[in-house]
Order: structure tokens, then sequence, then C-alpha cells
């Protein structure tokens, strides 16, 4: 049954409950989401909150308005709480003026159809959530399927990952796996497997793409394992012109997407 209600206390069972979907989210199967303009995105990709949380004062918003409406007729709850209350569930001293708890999506391979995307994003042993929150985000923006997340990567759900992903965990999929579950499905279907690379690479611009196209990416500090990058279909290079020799994992694997990006478009369009 659907409810609206004030809470005063740091030790209401609701702000335990709220706070535990944020540290020890795992144990609850929930996340943690906030700001408006992340839970509008996500309420407009269809994804309705159990719980909303809102402080006492804030300013009115259409926006939030919708979103506390579609709450209640789901059965959800809605509660206010001061600021000082909502600084503690969110673990930030100006935090925003709604929170929101999800049920953590389906994170299996299985959930995932290749063919609804021409690209998808992988990343192995990825351990930085401002890392995966921005290839979240780089994926939403070149049109990708989602984010495959192989081995031991950092929680995908986090608050701080939630937070880096600008609500772009709501619009792409997310999968977790490791890496001799992952390999076997991507062979069972179509799929490139694109890795950048030093060991027999091409230079990445114009390289051979095709579609659907799965980018990997390594560890931030360690790479790719030798044997990952040799299960790749193609291996790619790109030029380093000052002292660094590497990337940052997450912006590799955005210049890599926005170049396979356009050359997939490019080869659509030579079709027509």
């Amino acid at each position: 049954m659907s409810s609206r209600r004030q809470i005063t206390g740091f030790s209401n069972p609701t702000v335990k409950y709220l706070r535990a979907c944020a540290k020890h989210r795992k144990a609850a199967g929930k996340f943690l989401a906030e700001g408006l303009r992340l839970l509008t995105d996500a309420r407009e990709m269809g994804h309705i909150p159990e719980l909303l949380a809102m402080a006492t004062a804030r300013d009115p918003h259409p926006l939030l308005d919708a979103l506390q409406a579609d709450v209640l007729a789901a059965g959800g709850e809605v509660i206010e709480m001061g600021a000082e209350l909502l600084a503690k569930v969110t673990g930030k001293d100006n935090p925003q003026a709604v929170c929101a708890v999800y049920a953590e999506f389906d994170t299996s391979l299985a959930a995932l159809d290749r063919s609804k995307a021409k690209i998808w994003l992988v990343a192995q042993a990825l351990r930085d959530p401002g890392n995966l929150g921005t290839m979240l985000r780089t994926g939403d923006a070149v049109g990708a399927g989602g984010l495959i997340l192989i081995d031991d990567c950092a929680d995908p759900f986090s608050v701080e990952a939630v937070r880096a992903s600008m609500g772009a965990v709501f619009t792409q999929k997310v999968a977790q796996a490791r890496w001799d579950e992952f390999l076997p499905w991507l062979r069972a279907g179509q799929g490139q497997l694109v890795a950048a690379s030093l060991r027999d690479a091409v230079p990445y611009r114009g390289a051979p793409y095709q579609a659907p196209c799965f980018i990997l990416v390594g560890n931030e500090s360690r790479g790719l394992p030798e044997d990952y990058e040799l299960a790749c279909d193609l291996r790619v290079t790109m030029p380093m012109k000052g002292r660094a020799d590497s990337l940052n994992a997450a912006v590799a694997g955005a210049v890599l997407a926005y170049e396979v990006l356009a050359v997939l478009d490019s080869s659509n369009l030579s079709k027509t």
C-alpha cells in the first residue's frame, strides 16, 4: 500500500534502511540514486523507485510532483526529512533535495540482446567507480547497448558509480560475468571483440570494425591480461605523442567508441 510520511529522527528504521542501501547495498539487493534530473531520467526509462526521500525544505518542481505521483501510484513510499538527515543517507554534506531506492537490475549475460545495438562496452577489472560511471555515460552518448563488467569490477550500483553515470545507469544495460563465462557467451553469437593493444595491433583510425562491436578495456593500472588480448578479434593502437604511455581506461574506451561509431555509420551510409 502506498504512503507518504515525515521522518525527524536519526534512529528511524527507514533512515537506517536508506543508509544500508547506500553503504551495504549488495546485501539489500537495492541501490540509491539522487538528484531530480537523474531520477526523472530513470522515470522516463520506466524505472520507478520503491521509495522516494525528499528534503522538507526544497523548491517545488512539476517533475518532482510527477515523480511522487508515479511512486505512490506504483504502491511505493514517499518520505520527507530534514537536510541533515538526507546528508546522513547520501553521505554528502550538500545532498540533492531528493533521492530514491531502486531494486537492483538483472545483470546476467542472458538478459542482454546483442542485436539491440551496434556497440557494446566491456571493462575488465575496472576498479574506480568514477571510471565505471564515465563508461556508462560514454555508452549512452554513442548509443551503445550497455556495459559488460568482467571479473572483479567496482560495484555499478554504488552511490559513487550511479552519481558518476549521470543517469546512464538507467539507459544502459549492465551485465557482470567472469571472463570464462563472457567469452563463450560472445562466441555463441555475432560479435567482434576489440581491444587497445600493442600486440600485432593496427592503427585505431579506420580499422575494420564490425557490428556488433564489443570494445574491451582493462584495469586502470595493469591493463588487460595477455590471454584476454590474444582472444580479441582485432587489436588496435592509439598514438601517444607525449610522455604518457597510455590513456585513462574510461577515456580510451570513449576514444575507441567514437571511432567505432564513425566507421560503422560510414559503412552503413556506403550501403545505402
